[in-house]
């Protein structure tokens, strides 16, 4: 049964990340390299917003809470948010809006390219996360929204790459997120299963029937 509360909760705690940030950065304690601290935590959140937003479709499934597929948006939306952040902070802070530097850097450096095409990906989900948008797309929408697997996939690979040799927390999330892309394989092929026996125990047609008697 869905708590009457849980929306606003989840909401709320969504942002208790930026609230900590917020929060060291005005009282000086963000350390020696505030900007690095800034772009590591809201790259790290918007990898965890896009986990828990890819958990919420197996964790309803097995659970049978199907309520919490509203969920979804709003998780992964804070994913987007985060990954907002992340940029800004690369762009502002780090290269001072010096364009040409940024675009040197997503051309020569890889984990910002692959880090850059995954924030761009992102960028259609958000648009289009609306209920007249999936209106508007109606089967188009789910085809465009699975985006978000090649946009997890490109952030993993963003922060192996980063790290490049104490590589234990990203092969973490690379973890989980093949165990969540494995499990959607899975309930694909049985899905298909059921559809392919459902159709193979379905009675024959009067048509079928009038062509096996004249074989």
């Amino acid at each position: 049964m869905k708590p009457k509360y849980f929306k606003p909760v989840v909401f709320l705690a969504s942002l208790i990340p930026l609230g900590r940030l917020a929060w060291k950065a005005y009282n000086s304690a963000l350390g020696a390299n505030p900007i690095q601290v800034i772009t590591w935590s809201t790259g790290t959140w918007t990898l965890v917003f896009l986990m828990l937003t890819l958990s919420v479709t197996p964790l309803r499934q097995l659970t049978r809470q199907y309520w919490l597929i509203q969920y979804r948006r709003m998780l992964g939306l804070f994913a987007f948010f985060y990954g907002c952040l992340h940029f800004t902070t690369y762009i502002w802070l780090d290269q001072f809006f010096d364009l040409h530097s940024v675009s040197k850097d997503i051309v020569k450096r890889p984990f910002i390219t692959v880090g850059f095409t995954a924030f761009v990906l992102m960028i259609p989900l958000a648009l289009t996360s609306t209920q007249r948008a999936i209106r508007w797309l109606g089967k188009r929408w789910q085809v465009l929204h699975r985006l978000i697997y090649a946009t997890a996939v490109l952030g993993v690979v963003h922060y192996i790459w980063l790290v490049k040799k104490d590589v234990r927390v990203p092969v973490i999330y690379a973890c989980i997120l093949s165990v969540l892309l494995l499990y959607r394989v899975i309930a694909w092929l049985a899905r298909r299963k059921h559809v392919s026996s459902a159709r193979a125990a379905a009675p024959a047609t009067p048509v079928n029937r009038k062509a096996v008697a004249a074989e």
